[in-house]
């Protein structure tokens, strides 16, 4: 069984990369309590130690001191930040429909999200409900990171209107990138879709009631691409995962 994951922000004071084989790092803070504390983590287990850019510690438990656990480091590897960064942009959803795909797309291997104001979003962030709800989002994607074993944590960006994920588009596609828009009357199957060699793979998953025509038009627009997952029409929950499973198979992550 793989290690547990436990999170050490990447920090400029005591950065991960610091850490040679046979050197200690003390895991403390509100992850060495969850460690030694809430899990009871003793001498001789296996930990791995991430700060989600990509460093990652295997270590064994050499002691434990209450909130302190104090770990021996027997290896210390870089995870490179993919040549095809595949990021989720996921329309806001009622009923926390939205942080399910978000959760179950970070623990699959989106790299990125991107919450999207789309025009039949029932749920709407203004103001400070908006910082609350990306602090959630924030929170679920942290949360599904540790539970993948994952190095990197996805970022969160801030909030897209239409517009402004039409001008994001356009330029993904300028540097190379592609952008698929799911949707259930695409004639093209998002198996087929071309793939970049390298750059960015936006994802885009609308809210309940689909993405309007005027979405669509503005979109494909900017250079999008329409692509359908299969026969059936799934949930928003749902497709975003869905879509990363098949293309983290197509780019030989799986």
């Amino acid at each position: 069984m793989s290690a547990p994951v436990f999170l050490a922000e990447a920090s400029t004071a005591h950065p991960l990369s610091g850490y040679a084989p046979g050197s200690v790092y003390v895991l403390d803070g509100a992850e060495g309590r969850h460690a030694g504390v809430v899990q009871r983590r003793g001498p001789g287990e296996r930990i791995d130690v991430v700060d989600g850019a990509g460093v990652r510690l295997r270590t064994v438990v050499e002691a434990v001191h209450g909130a302190e656990v104090h770990l021996r480091v027997e290896q210390a590897d870089v995870e490179p930040v993919p040549d095809v960064v595949v990021t989720l942009v996921q329309a806001l959803a009622k009923g926390d429909r939205d942080e399910m795909a978000i959760e179950a797309a970070t623990e699959i291997g989106a790299d990125a999200i991107i919450p999207w104001q789309a025009e039949r979003s029932v749920v709407v962030w203004r103001g400070e409900r908006a910082a609350k709800s990306r602090a959630r989002w924030v929170s679920t994607v942290r949360a599904a990171t540790k539970q993948a074993r994952r190095a990197r944590i996805p970022d969160v960006e801030v909030p897209l209107t239409t517009k402004q994920l039409a001008a994001r588009a356009r330029d993904v596609v300028a540097a190379g990138g592609t952008v698929a828009v799911l949707h259930e009357e695409a004639t093209v199957a998002l198996a087929t879709v071309p793939l970049p060699d390298a750059g960015e793979l936006l994802v885009v998953v609308g809210p309940e009631g689909g993405i309007s025509e005027g979405e669509v038009a503005l979109l494909t627009g900017a250079g999008a691409v329409t692509a359908r997952l299969g026969p059936h029409v799934l949930r928003t929950s749902t497709a975003g995962p869905v879509a990363i499973a098949l293309l983290s198979d197509r780019l030989g992550r799986w």
